[in-house]
């Protein structure tokens, strides 16, 4: 699965993940099995066109009252994300230490494009900030344990006691990202970045 990481990323030529529109076909890596990693449209599809509500981002809340089934449900492998701190407009970037590869937690559903082609949809789960990161911004993604992984693409509880599962098991992970100040290297505008 590294291998298959790198490789996109060196055929992206370090590229960083962006949300996919319909002029920019750029697809990015998602785990939904703990054995391979499958291309996906960041952000839904909805009637052969990207959403027109956001869909980029799904609150953790929302999916935490589900009573039934949960969709899809996958890992987005990033080395960090980047939140922008209001009203300072200044962007920070959140690494692990040692930049150790994160899992964010994502939601899928199908979709198909205005060429009919099927995509694998996907929506990054974003919960409270930690204590000592919402100085920055009130949101984070939801991070996946790398123990908890299995869990999260395979348990079949209802949304409300796997929610409660994968935030309690992201705790000590949340616990070591670190934050700094976004230097001039990286425009504004990327949200994250694979290797």
């Amino acid at each position: 699965m590294l291998e298959g990481l790198r490789s996109w990323a060196s055929q992206n030529d370090g590229e960083i993940l962006r949300p996919t529109g319909k002029n920019l076909r750029n697809l990015n890596p998602i785990v939904t099995d703990l054995t391979s990693l499958e291309l996906a449209w960041w952000g839904y599809l909805v009637n052969g066109a990207p959403a027109s509500f956001a869909s980029i981002n799904t609150r953790s809340e929302r999916l935490a009252h589900t009573t039934g089934t949960l969709p899809g449900r996958a890992i987005v492998p990033v080395s960090y994300w980047r939140e922008m701190a209001k009203p300072s407009r200044v962007w920070y970037r959140f690494t692990a230490p040692e930049n150790r590869l994160l899992g964010l937690a994502a939601v899928t559903r199908p979709g198909r494009a205005a060429d009919g082609t099927v995509y694998t949809c996907y929506s990054i789960v974003m919960q409270p900030a930690s204590d000592h990161l919402e100085h920055i911004h009130d949101r984070m993604p939801l991070l996946i344990n790398p123990g908890f992984a299995e869990e999260w693409l395979t348990r079949p509880d209802p949304g409300g006691e796997l929610f409660e599962a994968a935030v309690s098991a992201s705790a000590p992970v949340n616990a070591i990202i670190h934050v700094d100040p976004e230097g001039a290297d990286t425009p504004p505008s990327d949200p994250g970045r694979l290797f």
